[in-house]
């Protein structure tokens, strides 16, 4: 199994694919971005000397300026300059399509100062694997060290740069942190220059990445760059139920996919009467308890002292009604005559069972046997005095 960029042979696995012929950690790289002008033959007229590599799998992405005497390709490993010493990168961007992706993430191209120092050689992705392989250790390590001085945050990842003369620590914390004395350990731990960064609980997903409930890859880790905020109101137009659980992603926070679907919802919504939540009949008020969104239904409980009433299923259009009604002064006698069922009700489904095959037969109840065997035991007991232990006692 391999990604469909992947060239494979007959009896090899994938070439070009990181996870060893399969597709375990999601793919090559996280974030991928699609260079289709690199794979169409022609000379780029706007081509700019700016690329965009990515680090660590796509985890963090970021800009670089080359030389008019070079030229590299998508997917080539450079060596680049930091201004902390220098790092390798997998190239993701190249051509007209880096200013477009300048513009989405606001980034000026003056401010573009590191450079592209040459191509990767076999000794620096060695040293690079290396620095990866050091990562989860310095992980482990750097929470035991952060518990140990009871600081109120959280180590997510570890990214050590290819030289191996720098390590940045991403953390988490509900506020400002003093971590002073946390770096000057992890500085006698690691022996390397610490950088510390904050960010967010969806940040800290989408660099980890996983699986949703959906199956599939976190959005936040394969394609979704910016957060939009996601309040409970989209999940009440949704006609979900308020589950903190269920509508929580593993960052903790409401998930991004309740946005996906809003817009539909909202328009769908545009078709229902507003400020029905109540309607007066002359046998009582009604009160709006549900709505059918992609039925066109809503269902409405006759009030009552004590319990809920009935509850009875009325269209939009019988909605309509009787608000004009309403308006008016006038009240209807009774909901039931402007009742509507809906298309694949139980009932109907039943009488139309019950039409073709006749009368329905249940199956006979099985008896139960451990009943049977108790009261069997008991019945000798009472034949049988002897066979009651107290019965011999008392004889004795």
């Amino acid at each position: 199994m391999g990604c469909g960029t992947c060239s494979t042979n007959s009896g090899e696995a994938p070439k070009g694919c990181q996870s060893n012929g399969h597709c375990a950690t999601g793919g090559c790289n996280k974030m991928n971005t699609f260079d289709w002008l690199e794979m169409v033959d022609i000379e780029d007229p706007n081509k700019i000397n700016i690329i965009e590599v990515g680090f660590k799998q796509g985890a963090r992405k970021a800009f670089f300026r080359i030389q008019e005497q070079m030229h590299f390709h998508t997917g080539d490993w450079v060596v680049v300059d930091t201004g902390n010493g220098s790092d390798v990168g997998k190239i993701s961007l190249t051509g007209a399509l880096v200013s477009l992706q300048m513009k989405k993430k606001r980034t000026d191209a003056d401010r573009v100062v590191n450079k592209v120092f040459r191509l990767a050689s076999d000794r620096d992705l060695d040293r690079m694997k290396e620095a990866r392989n050091k990562e989860q250790s310095a992980l482990v390590r750097s929470r035991a060290i952060a518990r140990t001085l009871d600081l109120n945050m959280k180590i997510g990842d570890v990214e050590y740069q290819a030289d191996l003369k720098k390590a940045t620590f991403f953390y988490t914390a509900e506020g400002r942190v003093d971590f002073r004395e946390l770096v000057r350990s992890y500085a006698k731990e690691f022996r390397v220059k610490i950088e510390m960064r904050q960010i967010g609980a969806r940040q800290e997903s989408a660099r980890i990445g996983g699986l949703g409930p959906c199956g599939r890859e976190l959005c936040c880790s394969t394609w979704l760059s910016d957060f939009k905020s996601v309040s409970t109101v989209a999940a009440r137009y949704q006609n979900l139920a308020i589950n903190q659980a269920k509508l929580s992603g593993q960052c903790g926070r409401l998930k991004c996919c309740l946005n996906y679907e809003l817009d539909t919802y909202l328009e769908a919504l545009e078709e229902f009467p507003k400020n029905v939540d109540v309607i007066k009949t002359k046998s009582g008020k009604a009160n709006l308890i549900k709505l059918d969104i992609f039925k066109g239904l809503m269902y409405y409980s006759i009030q009552s002292e004590k319990v809920r009433g009935k509850v009875i299923t009325l269209g939009t259009e019988q909605v309509w009604e009787i608000k004009k009604m309403n308006e008016n002064g006038q009240f209807p006698e009774d909901l039931l005559a402007y009742q509507s069922k809906p298309e694949n009700s139980l009932d109907t489904e039943e009488m139309d069972f019950a039409d073709v095959t006749g009368e329905i037969e249940l199956p006979a109840l099985k008896s139960n046997r451990r009943k049977k065997k108790r009261r069997n035991y008991r019945g000798k007991n009472r034949r049988n005095p002897n066979s009651n232990p107290k019965n011999k006692n008392k004889r004795n």
